[in-house]
Order: structure tokens, then C-alpha cells, then sequence
């Protein structure tokens, strides 16, 4: 009898072990894909900061150098990025929101295979060496997906949470922002709440955000902000400054939107049968905005708004606009880059272009302000706009006030642009892919292996 329960009581221990596996092998591949996603975001920024402090000593003889140096590297950009590593253009998350939602397992490949990942490291960096407006923000989620993505394959079932998950995580490992990471999940890649892929966004934020951590030590991304907007009539600038950067960025989508699906008439038949050499005069018109904003508009955008947030620098009133079109240029040219980091540098001059009509309010609110306000235009996502910037400056004072800006900014961008830029973008590609045919590909996506 003990030697009957001893087999039993052994076999039901096996029996135990065999259904924990699958389990604790899947969460084993998780972490690690999060400590990937991590270690990538770092990569990325190291790369990013390095290539725009390698243009600007190239530009140091003569500002005249980036007529020739941004419009060839946008087309050399848009080149790789059509024929050597397809599906790296733009941000990437319209591609990781097509991925999850499309059924066909080739193209979700496409979308985001560790080939596209590698590419869009590369030829992002590139971008930014040549000077575009661009940021890593969004390539990072689009090389986060795909690292989960490879990982995730254990489970193929649960394979489009996975890739919101390694997105999420690559918008918290980029900015240090893990609450904003999980409100981006939800909020844009997913668009709806799902309670089995809560615990998969949160663990994968957690493993990249750590490994990011240990990299590069804990950070706020745009520096601790004191700012508080006075109670009566300085709440005014709220509705203004949402207004302005609703309708502006509603505007920018607007326009993205329109050279994605083609320009009507000549203009669009040109383009898309000449499409690096409408990459390179992109590339010049971004060079003449830098000429014309003594070279504020290169890059990311990153310093200068911290410059204006903190008061170390005055906005000048031509830097929004320019930086707008610096990024609208860069956005249609074909060329990899995100939206997040040139957006906030839109947002930011905009806010401090203000301080001369309302004086009474610190610029460091109407910086705040301005950002949420632009941002939201630009993604139509509030709850990600106020809860990121929120986190980049640990302003907490300031959390009401931005939030309505959001919202004013939501409504005032639905009304120039009904439908969200990134999920227009995705519903673009769906859109081609099913013109294409089943096994085939549309223009600009390759099959697995191509």
C-alpha cells in the first residue's frame, strides 16, 4: 500500500509538472523578450543621440552642407527602406496595429520580423544623421512587437496580445514612462481593454523597464517641472492652446493621411513612380526649414523643447510652424521615424510662443499644455497624451488642467481628421494586403523569407 501511494502521489506530481511547463516556459520566453525589448530601447537611443550629434558636426563648417547632405540621405533612406528592409517606413505603429489585427500569419511576419526590427534600427539612424524630424519613440514600439513577436511564437494563440505587449513596453522603455507604456496599450495599440493580455503588458513593462533602468539609471525624461497654471482667467489658455493643437494636429494626420492613400492627379502618379527621388526633395524642403530656424528643426526635437520647458531658452514664433512642416516632410518622405518626441517639440514652441499674450502664466504650464494639446491632435489618444507628459516632467500639479486640454484638443482634431492617424494608416496597409490577394503581397509589404 505505501509503495501503490507513493506511484500515485509520483504521478500525479508528474502529471502536475507537464501542465506547468507549457505555463512557465511561455512566462520564461516573456521575460526574456522583455529584457530584449528593453536592451533595444536603449540601443536605439544611443543611436538616435549619437547620429544627431554626428550631423551637427558635419553641419558645423556651413549650414549650407545639409542642402546637399538631408536630401541625399532621405532618398538613400527611402531606397533601403523600399528594397532592402520593406515594411520600416514611418513610425512602425501602424504596422504592429495592422500585425494584431491581421489573420494572415505572413503578413503579420512582414509587419514585424526581426529582419524589419533590424532595418528600422538602421535606416532611423540613418534619418537622423541626415537631419530628419523624427523621432525613436515609435520605432521602438514597432522593434519591441517584433522582439516579442519572436518570442511569443511558443504560443501562437496568444500571439496578438504578445505583440501589444512588446509594444507597450518599447513606449516605456523609450521614455522611462511605465504608466504611460500600459495606457498606450490599451489605449492606441488596442483600442479596447483585454483582460488576458493585461498581465503580458504589465509584466513585459516591468522586465523592459528594468532592463533599461540598469542600463541607463532611473531619469525623467524631459527633467522634474514645478509648474502650476494660476486659478481665473489664466485657464483661458487651456481652451486656447487646446483648440490650437487639436486643429493643428488634426491637420498634420490630415495630411499624412492623404499621401499614404496617394495624391489625386499628376502629383500622385509622380510620387509613387518616383518615390526616392520625392524622398530626397522632402529632404530638401526639411534642410531649407533647418536654414530658415538656424537648424532647430534637425532631429528629434528633444532639447529644444526641454530648453523652452525649462525656460533656458525663448520660443521663437517661427519654430512651431517650421517644425511642423520639418516633420510633415519627414513623416510622407518614406523614410523611418516616429512622431512622439517632434510632436512634444511642436507642442512646446507653441506654448511658449503664447507667453507673450498671457505673461501671468509660468511658461513651463503653457509648454505642458501645448504638448498634451499637440500630442492629442496628432494621435487622438488624451489619456495617453496627458499621462506620458505627466510622467516625462512628474509635474502632478498641473494634471487637471491637462487633462482638459486633451480632451478640447480631441474634439477640436476629430473635427479636421474623423479617423486616428495610426489606425487609418494600419486600415491602409489591411487595405492593400487584401487588394493583393491572398499569398501576396502589396506594395511595400514583403512575404517571410523575400
Amino acid at each position: 500500500m505505501p509503495r501503490l501511494r507513493y506511484r500515485s502521489a509520483l504521478s500525479r506530481l508528474r502529471r502536475a509538472s507537464a501542465d506547468a511547463f507549457p505555463i512557465w516556459r511561455g512566462r520564461l520566453m516573456f521575460l526574456l523578450g522583455g529584457i530584449g525589448v528593453g536592451l533595444a530601447a536603449v540601443l536605439m537611443a544611443k543611436l538616435a543621440d549619437g547620429a544627431q550629434v554626428l550631423f551637427r558636426r558635419i553641419a558645423a563648417p556651413s549650414p549650407l552642407i545639409a542642402l546637399l547632405l538631408t536630401p541625399a540621405g532621405f532618398a538613400l533612406a527611402a531606397l533601403l527602406a523600399r528594397t532592402v528592409f520593406p515594411n520600416s517606413q514611418g513610425s512602425g505603429i501602424p504596422q504592429v496595429i495592422a500585425a494584431r489585427h491581421t489573420r494572415d500569419p505572413g503578413l503579420r511576419h512582414a509587419l514585424i520580423s526581426l529582419r524589419v526590427a533590424a532595418g528600422k534600427i538602421a535606416v532611423m539612424s540613418l534619418g537622423l544623421l541626415c537631419g530628419a524630424s523624427a523621432g525613436r519613440e515609435g520605432p521602438t514600439v514597432q522593434v519591441g512587437a517584433a522582439i516579442m513577436a519572436a518570442f511569443g511564437r511558443l504560443t501562437p494563440e496568444r500571439l496578438p496580445g504578445v505583440i501589444l505587449a512588446g509594444g507597450a513596453a518599447g513606449v516605456a522603455a523609450a521614455f522611462n514612462t511605465p504608466l504611460a507604456g500600459i495606457v498606450f496599450g490599451i489605449e492606441e495599440l488596442g483600442r479596447a481593454y483585454e483582460a488576458r493580455s493585461s498581465g503580458l503588458i504589465v509584466a513585459g513593462i516591468v522586465a523592459a523597464g528594468l532592463t533599461a533602468l540598469w542600463l541607463t539609471g532611473n531619469y525623467t525624461y524631459f527633467g522634474t517641472a514645478r509648474a502650476e497654471l494660476p486659478s481665473g482667467q489664466a485657464w483661458l489658455v487651456v481652451a486656447v492652446l487646446g483648440a490650437l493643437g487639436g486643429l493643428a494636429g488634426g491637420l498634420f494626420s490630415r495630411l499624412v493621411i492623404a499621401f499614404a492613400r496617394g495624391l489625386p492627379g499628376r502629383a500622385g502618379r509622380w510620387i509613387a513612380r518616383h518615390p526616392v527621388a520625392f524622398a530626397g526633395l522632402c529632404g530638401l524642403g526639411v534642410a531649407l526649414c533647418g536654414l530658415a530656424s538656424g537648424g532647430a528643426v534637425y532631429g528629434t526635437g528633444y532639447e529644444e523643447a526641454r530648453a523652452i520647458l525649462h525656460g533656458e531658452s525663448a520660443a521663437h514664433p517661427d519654430f512651431a510652424p517650421l517644425k511642423f512642416l520639418a516633420t510633415v516632410l519627414s513623416s510622407v518622405s518614406g523614410i523611418p521615424g516616429g512622431l512622439f518626441a517632434p510632436s512634444l517639440a511642436v507642442g512646446a514652441g507653441m506654448g511658449g510662443a503664447l507667453h507673450g499674450l498671457f505673461a501671468d502664466v509660468p511658461v513651463g504650464a503653457l509648454v505642458l499644455i501645448g504638448m498634451v494639446a499637440y500630442l492629442t491632435g496628432v494621435l487622438q489618444a488624451p489619456i495617453t497624451s496627458f499621462v506620458i507628459v505627466t510622467e516625462m516632467t512628474q509635474d502632478h500639479a498641473m494634471m487637471i488642467p491637462l487633462m482638459l486640454a486633451a480632451l478640447l484638443a480631441d474634439a477640436a482634431s476629430k473635427a479636421v481628421c474623423r479617423g486616428g492617424l495610426y489606425h487609418t494608416l494600419a486600415e491602409i496597409i489591411l487595405e492593400k494586403a487584401e487588394a493583393s490577394g491572398p499569398g501576396m503581397s502589396p506594395p511595400g509589404i514583403s512575404r517571410p523569407g523575400s
